[in-house]
């Protein structure tokens, strides 16, 4: 028997059911992690890839601002939880000596507390979930423990997102050898045919056609069975996802 979530804890399988892409499952754990920080007027979702970070989600109001100011320097308490994978605390902006002139821009826009936590930390896509308040020491009465549950959760929708598109491209990149494959067979069974000889000695007689043609083996294959039906050549099967 399953045993019962505690109180509190988001329902992240019906979130999961109810949302369609990355990026809106993305949108809605923002919104949830807002709704479980009291006093907090903005949430936002980074994911850096090649060195750029990008908010790929918000609720609220002032992540966007917040999080292009850190962007724009380079620096700040959401890359530092981005890049260095731990979380960063701001009690009161007003007296944060790190980040250059980041918090002096935070309190001018209104904001005097943050708290980022790191999503996918060390991986390809990682990224950070930040929560934005207009009071120090917003954070008192906020239920981290929900809130990391929520940042654990993005990193676990990230990496299976990445893994599909892996697993998208492994599938194309098969696709696409199968297709040579089957042109290449079809060339060998022409050549059988035309010469009266094993498999074998006609995968050489085109291997040897291709070389001196500066020609790859694929593209030649193409071209004779083509030459030959008048039609171009018959690709692989297109291979199904299993149901």
């Amino acid at each position: 028997m399953t045993d019962a979530l505690p109180s509190g804890t988001p329902d992240l399988v019906s979130l999961l059911l109810e949302t369609d892409t990355l990026e809106d499952f993305l949108q809605a754990l923002a919104e949830e992690a807002l709704g479980n920080a009291p006093g907090a007027e903005g949430c936002g979702i980074t994911l850096e890839r090649e060195n750029r970070p990008l908010t790929v989600a918000s609720a609220g109001t002032s992540a966007p601002a917040l999080d292009e100011a850190q962007y724009g320097q380079d620096d700040g308490p959401c890359l530092e939880a981005l890049r260095e994978g731990h979380e960063v605390s701001v009690v009161d902006m007003r007296v944060e000596a790190r980040w250059n002139g980041y918090p002096a821009f935070a309190v001018a826009a209104g904001t005097l507390s943050s708290f980022s936590l790191p999503i996918a930390a060390h991986s390809h896509t990682a990224g950070a979930l930040n929560i934005y308040s207009p009071e120090a020491k917003g954070f008192e009465d906020a239920d981290l423990g929900v809130l990391r549950d929520l940042a654990a959760q993005a990193t676990g929708a990230i990496a299976l997102a990445q893994r599909l598109s892996d697993a998208q491209t492994f599938t194309s990149d098969l696709q696409r050898a199968l297709q040579s494959r089957t042109v290449i067979d079809q060339a060998i069974g022409i050549v059988m045919s035309q010469r009266r000889c094993s498999a074998e000695e006609a995968l050489g007689t085109l291997r040897t056609a291709s070389q001196h043609r500066n020609v790859k083996l694929r593209d030649l294959c193409a071209q004779l069975v083509g030459s030959v039906s008048g039609d171009p050549p018959v690709s692989a099967p297109r291979l199904r996802p299993r149901p």
